[in-house]
């Protein structure tokens, strides 16, 4: 069962995958947005060990073409949901994670300063799966238990904090499955 330790800000019941991809909050700033992401290594395959390697620093170059370009990303997120559901953590929440780099939300830059990241194992074109959204709105909910002012308004995904820069979690994303009458502003 799922369950949030307040004072390590670790989820109790999921994978732990620490990251060095991650620092401390600056002082004053609070938890006010969620981002929702959409992340496939290689790009458009699913399962397999690369996602926890990348944001972890030890994907290996050599193990696909496309992996000698972002190998040396110092990238993360708070949370990965995989396509049967599984949840892995890899920041606490009372840090940020390096998840949404160059990006504004309601006039506001850095974003990594005061939200949450959600990856779901994904690209743009290929549905999401259900369980996804199932464990997607359990841990919402959650998260908005601790922090309520995660209302329906500052769900958001990358590409709405970083347009003309990203595209996930994509047209394949329904935001209509994890918005509801509980989420409101």
């Amino acid at each position: 069962m799922m369950k949030l330790d307040k004072k390590k800000a670790w989820l109790e019941g999921v994978r732990r995958y620490p990251s060095p991809h991650c620092s401390q909050r600056p002082v004053g700033d609070k938890i006010e947005l969620l981002v929702i992401h959409g992340i496939s290594l290689p790009a458009g395959q699913f399962g397999g060990p690369y996602i926890d390697q990348l944001f972890t620093h030890s994907l290996d170059k050599k193990a696909h073409p496309e992996f000698a370009d972002i190998a040396d990303l110092r990238v993360s997120a708070h949370f990965l949901i995989r396509r049967l559901g599984e949840i892995t953590q890899y920041v606490s929440l009372q840090q940020q994670a390096w998840h949404a780099g160059v990006s504004s939300f309601a006039g506001r830059s850095h974003c990594n300063d005061f939200s949450i990241g959600i990856e779901l194992e994904g690209c743009d074109d290929v549905p999401y799966t259900d369980e996804q959204y199932q464990q997607l709105r359990r841990l919402i909910e959650i998260l908005r238990q601790a922090w309520p002012v995660l209302t329906q308004d500052r769900i958001v995904g990358h590409s709405d904090i970083a347009p003309g820069r990203k595209t996930d979690p994509g047209p394949a994303f329904n935001w209509g499955r994890i918005h509801t009458p509980t989420y409101t502003k």
